[in-house]
C-alpha cells in the first residue's frame, strides 16, 4: 500500500540546509497498523507529510497503492489525498465556526458528493462515534475527546483506505485517549491501513509494528 525507497528531504533557507530525512526506505502493507516513534527533530512529521502527500521528497521514490506519486502536481496530490487518505491531528484542526455536522461534511463537498449522500454519510459517521446528538455543536462546545471523535469522523468522510494519525491522543486525558485508540483499533480490524505518530509507548503498543526514527533515518 505504501512504498518508500531512498526518500530524502532537504529544507533550504538561503545558504543553510537541513536534511530532515536521509534515505528512508519503508514498506507498509495494506491493512497494517504501524506506529512511528522518535525524538523531536527525528523526521517523524516530515515523513508523515510525505506519506500523506502534503509534501514532496527531495529525492527518492514514493508509490502509493501501486501508483507513483513523487512527481505529481499540487492539484493531483490534492485529489489523491481526498480519495485515499484521512488525517487525524493532535490539535483536531476542526473549523471553529462550523458545527460538528459541517466539519464532517466538508471533505464530501470537496469531493462533489450530492446532498442526499452527504446527509446519509454524516449521520452514519456521527452515530459511529456516538455524537449524533451533538451534531449542531461547535468545537468550543465539545470536550477534547469529543472533538477528536468528530475529527476522526471527518477523516472517514470519503471512506479512505488509509488513515494517518499524528499524535491523536496527545491532547487528551487517558480515558479519552483510550476511547480514540479503541476506535482506531476497530477501524484497523475492519481493514484500514493506519499509520500513527506517537511519543507514547503505551499508545504505540496498540499497533502491529513500531518504526523508530533518529536523525532522519530508520533505526534497525
Amino acid at each position: 500500500m505504501i512504498e518508500l525507497q531512498g526518500i530524502t528531504k532537504v529544507y533550504r533557507t538561503g545558504s543553510q540546509s537541513l536534511e530532515a530525512l536521509r534515505g528512508v526506505s519503508l514498506n507498509i502493507g495494506k491493512g497494517e497498523f504501524v506506529s512511528i516513534m522518535g525524538p523531536s527533530g527525528s523526521g517523524k512529521s516530515t515523513l508523515m507529510n510525505i506519506i500523506g502527500c502534503l509534501d514532496t521528497p527531495t529525492a527518492g521514490e514514493y508509490v502509493l497503492d501501486s501508483s507513483k506519486v513523487a512527481g505529481l502536481t499540487f492539484d493531483q496530490l490534492a485529489a489523491v489525498r481526498n480519495r485515499k487518505i484521512g488525517f487525524v491531528f493532535q490539535n483536531f484542526n476542526l473549523l471553529p465556526y462550523a458545527t460538528a455536522w459541517e466539519n464532517i461534511e466538508l471533505p464530501m463537498l470537496f469531493d462533489g458528493k450530492n446532498g442526499r449522500r452527504r446527509r446519509e454519510r454524516v449521520t452514519e459517521l456521527l452515530n459511529a462515534v456516538g455524537l449524533l446528538d451533538w451534531r449542531d455543536h461547535r468545537p468550543t462546545e465539545l470536550s477534547g475527546g469529543q472533538q477528536q471523535r468528530i475529527a476522526l469522523a471527518r477523516a472517514l468522510a470519503n471512506d479512505p483506505p488509509i488513515l494517518l494519525a499524528d499524535e491523536p491522543t496527545g491532547n487528551l486525558d487517558s480515558k479519552s485517549g483510550e476511547e480514540i485508540m479503541a476506535i482506531l483499533t476497530e477501524l484497523w480490524r475492519e481493514g484500514r491501513t493506519i499509520v500513527m505518530v506517537t511519543h507514547n509507548d503505551h499508545i504505540a503498543a496498540h499497533s502491529e509494528r513500531t518504526i523508530r526514527l533518529f536523525d532522519g533515518q530508520i533505526l534497525p
